[in-house]
């Protein structure tokens, strides 16, 4: 089968005061080699606002006609998310299939996908995206039907053949919403369990490639031994779109889980992060957030507040954060060190591990007391218990029983307040 290369030339509004426009160009370019494409050139205009019908000037089309000839492009991509008019418009003028910055995060998302949830996730926002936009997406959606997941094939077809794929596409998008549902309802479930077990929750989330699995895979070796529990991590946009919970037991008996969610990006598609609610939503019950941030990226402010945003979409609020300015050896940046709620490390070197475990400590653990308790000989089994559940620091044997200093967390103390002798 003959596999066809795609050659494509971006195309950007810059608005009034836009001071990310070029990052934003930047990470178009990156989004599009992240599915092979290649990309030729860019084009770029300003104006106050984005033209309603064609997204760019009349005049600047021609250009973007010329350009996309002479350099052998056979796609153009455009920075923002298109209306199902101006699709249309631009591929009757321009003559070449129009994605936009939804459609090429979409199909990455498809690629990426792994689990039966995931991939229920994508292939909801992508009918979503697609329904209003069905009459101009006929050349487009061809590249969706590349397998990639989401099927779509409707090519050249008429009116009639337009109302039965809406018809189709609506039955679909009830079908995966009623699945959803049921896999919604299923990790809610987990989480009550989960807030039963009174082991506090730390999320880690982050702009993508950051390094957020590097950093869950280091801190498993470090504290777990098992190579088993290891989450995908590779060096590209969105390696990771499935929440993994991992669970952690420091030396000193303290255990945490740590969950890790998909990571964000600028003008992330609204459809995509309502698919994802129930996935990203893992952070809103978090006792912690860990922020993950590629410090060593010049525009990582941007970056931080891009995440901040989406969290607050999706109404993430007043969970207690941590900020882990990774890749602080490429930042050339002292690290390891902390700054209040602020550590920078390495995780590719599990540099910084030590001082990150410890805000962790200080920021979860912060209501744990030790007092000393002395347990009667013939109740062995609140020893044994101890011993195992809490972090023992001194054991002597006394005449009345086993004298024990422990720190625990207040809430066990209630338990075995009869044999407290101080605290």
């Amino acid at each position: 089968m003959e596999i066809l290369v795609e050659y494509a030339l971006l195309v950007g509004v810059q608005e009034q005061n836009d001071e990310h426009f070029e990052y934003e160009m930047e990470e178009l370019k990156n989004l599009a080699e992240a599915i092979d494409v290649t990309v030729v050139g860019s084009v770029t205009q300003n104006l106050e606002r984005r033209n309603s019908t064609h997204y760019v000037g009349k005049g600047k089309i021609q250009e973007i006609r010329r350009f996309y000839e002479e350099a052998g492009a056979n796609l153009v991509i455009f920075n923002d998310e298109l209306s199902p008019s101006q699709i249309r418009n631009l591929e009757q003028e321009l003559e070449v299939k129009v994605i936009d910055r939804t459609m090429l995060i979409l199909d990455i998302f498809a690629r990426r996908a792994r689990t039966h949830e995931a991939r229920m996730q994508v292939e909801l926002a992508q009918l979503q995206y697609s329904l209003p936009r069905l009459v101009g997406l006929r050349a487009s959606l061809s590249r969706q039907g590349g397998g990639t997941g989401g099927g779509f094939q409707n090519k050249g077809a008429g009116e009639t053949k337009l109302e039965l794929d809406r018809r189709k596409i609506e039955d679909q998008i009830a079908k995966l919403r009623r699945d959803l549902e049921q896999v919604k309802e299923q990790r809610e479930t987990q989480r009550k369990q989960r807030k039963r077990s009174g082991i506090p929750v730390v999320s880690i989330v982050g702009y993508t490639n950051a390094g957020k699995s590097t950093l869950l895979n280091q801190l498993l070796q470090r504290f777990n031994d098992d190579d088993t529990k290891n989450v995908y991590e590779e060096d590209m946009l969105f390696a990771t779109l499935d929440t993994s919970v991992r669970h952690l037991k420091l030396p000193d008996k303290k255990e945490f889980l740590l969950t890790d969610t998909v990571g964000f990006v600028s003008k992330l598609p609204h459809h995509l992060v309502k698919a994802f609610r129930s996935t990203l939503e893992e952070a809103k019950n978090a006792d912690v957030l860990l922020h993950v941030v590629d410090v060593s990226n010049p525009d990582y402010p941007y970056m931080m507040q891009v995440t901040n945003e989406t969290l607050h979409e999706i109404g993430v609020e007043s969970v207690q954060t941590i900020n882990v300015y990774n890749k602080s050896d490429l930042a050339e940046v002292p690290y390891p060190r902390t700054s209040g709620s602020t550590v920078w490390i390495s995780a590719k070197e599990a540099a910084g591990l030590d001082e990150l475990i410890d805000l962790i400590k200080k920021t979860v653990f912060g209501q744990y007391i030790t007092c000393k308790l002395l347990i009667p000989f013939e109740r062995g089994d609140i020893v044994s218990y101890l011993n195992d559940k809490a972090n023992v620091k001194h054991t002597e044997y006394e005449e009345g029983g086993t004298l024990m200093t422990v720190e625990m967390d207040s809430s066990e103390k209630t338990k075995f307040e009869e044999y407290i002798v101080s605290h």
